[in-house]
This record gives C-alpha cells, sequence and structure tokens, in this order.
C-alpha cells in the first residue's frame, strides 16, 4: 500500500516536487491568502503514474473545497509545468493532531487541546519589516508591534479596521511571525471570519462540535480576519461570543480586522461590539501619495526591479484604489517590460496608466452606483436609503451617500433631493453639512467617506 502514495528517488520525485513548487507561486498572488494558507499550502502531491497526480488532502472538508473551487486551474497549471495533460486525483489524509497541555494564567486547567491550525505558516513576504509605515497605518503597526512582542499583556483585543487591500492581513501575518519566530510552537489559529462560519456549520453538521472549539479556543493567539462577515449571523455571533470571553478571561491574545470600525457594524450583535471597543481600536486609512510611493519602492527592492524615483511617484499618483491595485500596477508594468528591454521606463509608465487606468480615474460614478456603495458598506438596502425611514443608522447612511452624490457630481441640490425621493432641496443641505461637520471632528468618519469615494472609481 506504501508504493501506491509515495514516489521513489530520484528524478521522478525532483520532478514532481519542482513542478508543485512553481504551482504554488503561480496560485499565491490568484487567490486570497486566507484561502491559500488554510486550504491550498497543506496540499501535498504523492504520486505521478499515467498522467495522473495524486494529492493528499487534510480530510473531506478540504477536499470538497479545493474540488468545487480549484482543482481544474491546479491541474491546467500542473499540465503546463510537465507540458503534458494531467489529471489531478485528490485523496483524504488526515493530519496528525499534536496535543498540547495547558494551564491558564488562573490556574484553571484547559482541556488537552490539539494542535489548532498546522497548516498555517506566516507568509514570508508578510513582515513588519516589509510593511511600510505612514502616517495612515502609524497606530496599527504600533499596536500590533506591541501585541507580538507580549501577547495577552497589551492591548487585548486588539482591533485593526480599514477598507480591502490596505494590508490588515499582512499585519495579521507579521504578529504571527514575530510570535512564532521566539517560539516556534506557540498555539495560535488564523482564520477569516467567513471559515469560522463555514466550519461552525460544518462542525454542527457533522457532530463535531466539541472539535470545533477545542481547536479556536486551544490556542494563546487568535487572529480573526474580516470579522464584520460574521455580522447577521446569529449563531455563529453566539459561538464568536463565547470563543471571545473564554480566551480573553483566561488572557490569551485577541486580534481581529474589519472593513469598518465596531460602531458601525450595525448587525452585530452589541455585546460583540462593545469587546470589540474594550481594547485598542486602530485605523489603517488610505496611505498618501508619499507613502504610496514609499510602498512600490519597497515591493520593487523585494522583487529586485530597477524602479526610479520619479516613476513610482508617477504611478502613486495616476493610478486610482487601494495598495493591491497599486501592486498589481507595478507587477503589470514589470511585465510590460521585460517585453521591452527590461526597463522600468517613465515612457513605458504613462502609457501603461493611459491604456489601463486613465479611464478609471475620468470617469464619474453615477448616482445609483454611489447608493449602492453605500448600502453594502454599511449593510442597509439601498431602498430604505433612498426612502422616508428616520431611524438613525438608515438617516446616517443617506446623508453619507447625500454627501457623496455633492462631492462627486457636483449636481444642484434640487436635482440631488429629486433622486433622493423628490425631497426638498433643504434637507439634502442639511445632509451634507451635517456629514461635514462631523467629518471635522471624526477622523474615522472622514476615513470611511473617502474610502467610499476612492471605491467608487473603477479600477483596472
Amino acid at each position: 500500500m506504501q508504493d501506491l502514495f509515495t514516489l521513489g528517488q530520484g528524478d521522478e520525485m525532483n520532478r514532481l516536487e519542482k513542478a508543485w513548487e512553481q504551482v504554488l507561486r503561480r496560485l499565491s498572488p490568484e487567490i486570497p491568502s486566507a484561502w491559500f494558507e488554510r486550504f491550498i499550502r497543506p496540499l501535498s502531491p504523492i504520486s505521478f503514474k499515467d498522467g495522473v497526480v495524486a494529492i493528499a488532502v487534510p480530510g473531506k472538508f478540504v477536499m470538497e473545497w479545493v474540488r468545487e473551487r480549484y482543482v481544474g486551474t491546479i491541474q491546467q497549471c500542473l499540465s503546463d509545468e510537465f507540458g503534458e495533460p494531467v489529471v489531478v486525483e485528490l485523496r483524504t489524509e488526515p493530519r496528525e493532531k499534536t496535543t498540547v497541555a495547558g494551564v491558564s494564567s488562573a490556574g484553571v486547567s484547559l482541556p488537552t487541546p490539539v494542535n489548532p491550525d498546522t497548516s498555517f505558516r506566516p507568509l514570508e513576504k508578510f513582515s513588519f519589516d516589509s510593511y511600510v509605515v505612514g502616517q495612515s497605518n502609524r497606530l496599527a503597526v504600533a499596536g500590533a508591534r506591541a501585541v507580538a512582542q507580549e501577547p495577552g499583556t497589551k492591548y487585548n483585543p486588539l482591533f485593526i479596521y480599514g477598507s480591502s487591500g490596505l494590508g490588515k492581513t499582512h499585519l495579521l501575518h507579521a504578529i504571527a511571525r514575530e510570535i512564532l519566530k521566539k517560539d516556534p510552537k506557540f498555539p495560535l489559529v488564523y482564520v477569516s471570519a467567513q471559515q469560522f462560519a463555514e466550519d461552525f456549520v460544518n462542525a454542527l453538521q457533522n457532530n463535531r462540535i466539541d472539535q470545533f472549539r477545542r481547536q479556536q479556543r486551544s490556542v494563546g493567539l487568535w487572529l480573526v480576519d474580516d470579522v464584520q462577515f460574521v455580522a447577521g449571523k446569529d449563531k455563529t455571533q453566539e459561538e464568536l461570543f463565547h470563543t471571545f470571553n473564554l480566551l480573553q478571561s483566561l488572557g490569551k491574545q485577541i486580534v481581529l480586522t474589519s472593513d469598518r470600525p465596531p460602531r458601525d457594524l450595525y448587525l452585530m450583535d452589541e455585546r460583540l461590539r462593545s469587546r470589540f471597543e474594550a481594547g485598542l481600536v486602530a485605523d489603517v486609512q488610505m496611505p498618501d501619495t508619499e507613502t504610496r510611493c514609499a510602498i512600490l519602492l519597497s515591493k520593487a527592492n523585494l522583487e529586485k526591479l530597477d524602479l526610479e524615483l520619479s516613476v513610482a511617484m508617477y504611478l502613486a499618483e495616476n493610478v486610482p484604489g487601494n495598495i493591491r491595485i497599486l501592486e498589481g500596477a507595478l507587477t503589470k508594468l514589470a511585465a510590460n517590460a521585460s517585453l521591452d528591454g527590461g526597463r522600468l521606463t517613465m515612457d513605458l509608465a504613462t502609457v501603461m496608466v493611459d491604456q489601463y487606468y486613465r479611464s478609471g480615474v475620468l470617469a464619474k460614478p453615477g448616482f445609483n452606483s454611489i447608493v449602492d456603495a453605500v448600502s453594502r458598506h454599511y449593510k442597509i438596502p439601498a431602498d430604505e436609503i433612498k426612502g422616508t425611514s428616520r431611524k438613525a443608522p438608515i438617516v446616517h447612511a443617506r446623508h453619507i451617500a447625500v454627501y457623496i452624490t455633492r462631492e462627486i457630481t457636483g449636481d444642484s441640490w434640487k436635482h440631488i433631493g429629486s433622486l433622493f425621493g423628490d425631497r426638498d432641496h433643504t434637507s439634502m443641505m442639511h445632509g451634507y453639512q451635517k456629514i461635514t461637520e462631523m467629518m471635522n471632528g471624526d477622523k474615522d468618519l472622514k476615513a470611511t467617506v473617502k474610502m467610499l469615494i476612492r471605491n467608487l472609481y473603477p479600477e483596472a
């Protein structure tokens, strides 16, 4: 039986291993990091015979997830590497559980836990050294460094929020890397809130809730990414609440990220929101031009690209969107340069920006796009934002939409009032003025509005 699952020594083993390494390199930028670490990295190729590559998968749930989403992509990548068509066959091979014993700082005996997530390894590129610090993220970085230095003693919980693509996941990986550098066996879990919800439902369906709880709670560090995804899921929130309470009572470190501050998580249980705010709440805002330029130069240095300061500044000023989009522009520029002598010139950057990004800068989003963006952010139906409800959260979202509509379109108050159900122009002016005044004294709201406006423009 052993021969079926193992390759012999020599060329075949090397060939498969090298091909698999290339597949992982190709997939890594294409798959969300949380998914990649949880589902793709644990896969292990175990044989290649008669055009069939057998891949070991740690459990039935992971097998179904990979089969539904990425087995076709993996198969195509392997075919490219081998230079011939191959078929991928997934085989379940459960991971061995590593047990660790523990006693809480309060002297309370913990259940004998399993190693919470042996598949998680912080990405090498996501470290504190590679994270560019600026005015837009200074507090979040300081909090993350403090947590990594002494987990469970300071800023517990640490709640980091900001729009997508600004480096929140980077900070979670950096914290884990720093802690594991000092103690490679430190028990930790990194999980996206969406995955937490899926695993919780799966545990309920398969009568494995005790195992699920041990995996989530037998840790010294609990990293939860994009916690906003559990808003509105009552049972999942209840499970998150009890896990949060237990870990905090035992002095274990909790770090969460979200796309908005706790007070804006309107569909989240109030008990959770209040607990999120009990520690340090730090924001990651859209960086200024100088920081965007520094990020490009840092990435170019890591990728060993010869990027001049003037070209980096040009990209920072003219490529719209978040850091992920900005770094994608650098990758695109490098790819174009490789076909044209290998130099990242200003002329090449100008052509690329004009071709892929300039239309996004010039095109103005319409009214419905604005309302839809506000609707998605505040989890309030667009019809209610345009409707007549006087509930405080809905009125606030409506005023945000009025403010953004005026800022982007410059339309008259009368016309804007007609868009919001034929409201009087004075009420539109009042909403705009109220948001303006609130933004002057509330940097979080100002960052949220700025993020919404920026993300409304098309991104190549």
